[in-house]
């Protein structure tokens, strides 16, 4: 890590307890897009990688790592595109909204960041989640102030996996590639930093 000068964090299950702050928001995304049918929400959710046994989501699902885009093309796959942009407005909404309002920051990882920019580490956010939602997240747990930039999957032209918002990054701060991890805990994130070519680290 000598090398290393900026830091790219995953936000949901990185920064933030990702079922403590979503488990509440996905259903009622599910009951909306089911409208209010108990039974169709619950196979809406089972699509998007939710354990009913284990009151989780999977850690690669597509509620956990994907993009609303996903969501959206996942449970509603015959909308037309004025349509389905629509169904992505909606759920930004209810995800920017509910989900910064509701953050719950993981043991320690406030303390962590703000030791890390006190040693002059450029930080960042890399998140499938809208660039919105992940602003809003870094004021609701009290360290926006410590970071360079929050990339959402709407703020790149490719998100996550893409190596995008490496680049982003990179333009940003004038970091070389290499002087950048990624800290995440999924495989997009170490796709996204193999893709260019940061320096992958587990959370």
């Amino acid at each position: 890590m000598a090398d290393i000068k900026g830091i790219l964090f995953d936000k949901d299950g990185t920064l933030v307890d990702f079922n403590a702050t979503w488990l509440g928001i996905a259903d009622f995304m599910a009951m909306d897009a089911a409208e209010g049918d108990r039974w169709k929400a619950d196979r809406l959710l089972a699509a998007a990688g939710f354990d009913f046994v284990t009151k989780r989501f999977k850690p690669d699902s597509i509620f956990a790592s994907g993009s609303n885009m996903d969501v959206v093309e996942l449970w509603f796959p015959r909308l037309s595109d004025e349509d389905q942009m629509l169904a992505v407005a909606r759920f930004n909404e209810i995800t920017s909204v509910q989900g910064s309002s509701m953050a719950v920051a993981l043991p320690g990882i406030i303390e962590s960041l703000r030791a890390l920019h006190k040693r002059s580490f450029r930080l960042g956010v890399a998140t499938n989640d809208s660039t919105s939602g992940a602003e809003k997240t870094l004021a609701t747990l009290g360290v926006a102030q410590l970071f360079d930039a929050a990339y959402g999957y709407d703020a790149v032209a490719n998100p996550k996996p893409a190596p995008d918002t490496i680049v982003a990054f990179c333009d940003l701060t004038g970091l070389k590639p290499s002087e950048i991890a990624m800290v995440g805990d999924n495989r997009h994130d170490l796709e996204m930093a193999r893709a260019g070519f940061g320096l992958a680290t587990a959370s």
